[in-house]
């Protein structure tokens, strides 16, 4: 009884100076790593190594970072120690796992290019620049609620043949790799403005149609169309096009043996903004957008030119929360700071953690980033806490408790109290091209609780 008086006659004397947090601690997946108290440890295993990268002196809150709350400590394991296979076996299971993965992809990337539209996409979702000169879709990102985004070609087929018009063409995209528990959010084709080829109008109308069934002649057989969305545009201005294809992407997703692909008709325009249907004119099949690559032309100069499908999706992980929005507040200004002070090292605070997805063996199928600043949580939490450390009431009472006697309760812990996430470009076992959120990645503070 007269322990529990003098803590709340201590409680008293803090005037409300600690407020309790609602905010959730998250955890994430157990990975073995080994630690140190001081700041400038360097974490490493034998192929994932995670590397002390910054100075003590220079630790703010604007970095991507891995939630390490929950991991494993193993005693048997110091710094620089390499583990053996099953263990490394395992850490990349659980990696994995952490991603979404059952399995590593297997991809071949000396045969893939990656599409510029979705390396400007990456660049304008983290802030982190890639070499692209090519407008990404103008999407807003911010009502999508999508944490994944793919890209797709056109892959050519027989049915081709069948719609080989100057102003009309087909598009066939093999979206079999959407698995069926993520939640289609929007649907995009995309290509260039200067692909459009007509020197004598300037304007032009493009219909997009979902292909429903493409009709066979010998059986007599109409096919029928479904407009998806229509757009007038013109060459003389700049950035590529975009048309809204999620009606037909809905419906390949409820029945993918019926995925035709899309028809893509453009009209002109002339002066007196009447449409032109230009069936009439003897010119080439693809006079407007080119479909093919010509032989003059490299394979990476080709998939930059090609007309591109864009689906965003929810894979239900997580909350639902844009991309857009997820990385802002990583990347807002005046973030909380660690509010080190000398010869305080042991009190609780947030350490350098680096992952470089190369000492994984994963620089093969992950286009970027090539590794991130996980960061992780450690240190002291004595009495009394200081006010930086967005401690909350319990943990007030529980450090008291705690020097006062041993016995009746630890320490309160250091933790991490808040995170963001990082977004990932990588390529999936079907060599389809993917920008993910992952939330929950970055301690970005840290605290006693």
């Amino acid at each position: 009884m007269r322990t529990w008086l003098f803590v709340l006659a201590v409680l008293a004397t803090f005037n409300g100076q600690h407020v309790a947090s609602t905010e959730e601690v998250k955890s994430s997946s157990s990975l073995i790593y080994t630690t140190s108290s001081s700041s400038s440890s360097s974490l490493s295993l034998k192929s994932l190594t995670m590397k002390s990268s910054l100075d003590s002196s220079s630790l703010d809150s604007n970095s991507n970072s891995l939630d390490l709350s929950n991991s494993i400590e193993n005693d048997n394991y110091h710094r620089g120690d390499k583990p053996d296979p099953q263990t490394l076996v395992q850490i990349e299971k659980n990696l994995l796992s952490l991603f979404g993965f059952e399995k590593r992809p297997k991809v071949d990337r000396s045969k893939i290019v990656i599409p510029e539209a979705m390396k400007k996409l990456y660049a304008q979702i983290t802030g982190h620049e890639l070499e692209t000169e090519l407008d990404a879709p103008k999407a807003d990102l911010n009502n999508r609620e999508a944490n994944t985004i793919r890209s797709y070609t056109h892959e050519e087929s027989n049915v081709d043949n069948r719609f080989t018009y100057h102003n009309r063409f087909r598009l066939f995209f093999n979206i079999s790799n959407i698995p069926d528990k993520e939640r289609l959010r929007d649907a995009e084709i995309t290509f260039n403005r200067n692909q459009i080829k007509n020197v004598n109008h300037v304007r032009h109308q493009i219909d997009v149609f979902d292909i429903v069934r493409p009709g066979r002649k010998h059986k007599n057989r109409k096919p029928i169309f479904r407009l998806a969305d229509t757009k007038i545009v013109s060459i003389n201005e700049t950035g590529s096009v975009s048309l809204n294809v999620m009606s037909a992407v809905q419906r390949w997703l409820r029945e993918p043996k019926r995925n035709h692909g899309v028809l893509i008709h453009i009209s002109s325009i002339d002066d007196s903004n009447s449409i032109r249907i230009d069936d009439s004119i003897n010119l080439p099949s693809h006079q407007h957008i080119r479909l093919r690559r010509s032989i003059d032309d490299s394979p990476e100069v080709w998939a930059q030119a090609q007309p591109i499908l864009f689906t965003y999706t929810d894979d239900g992980r997580y909350k639902q929360r844009s991309i857009r929005d997820a990385n802002r507040s990583r990347r807002a200004p005046g973030g909380r700071k660690n509010h080190r002070r000398k010869n305080n090292h042991d009190i609780c605070q947030r350490r350098p953690l680096y992952v470089d997805f190369s000492d994984v063996g994963w620089n093969d199928w992950i286009v970027a980033p090539p590794g991130y600043e996980a960061f992780y949580c450690h240190g002291e939490c004595n009495f009394p806490i200081a006010d930086h450390l967005n401690t909350t009431n319990h943990a007030i009472v529980q450090t008291l408790v705690h020097s006062i006697n041993h016995s009746l309760a630890p320490k309160a812990c250091c933790v991490p109290t808040q995170l963001s996430s990082i977004s990932m470009l990588y390529l999936d076992d079907q060599n389809k091209v993917v920008l993910k959120n992952y939330q929950d990645m970055t301690v970005v503070g840290c605290g006693c609780r």
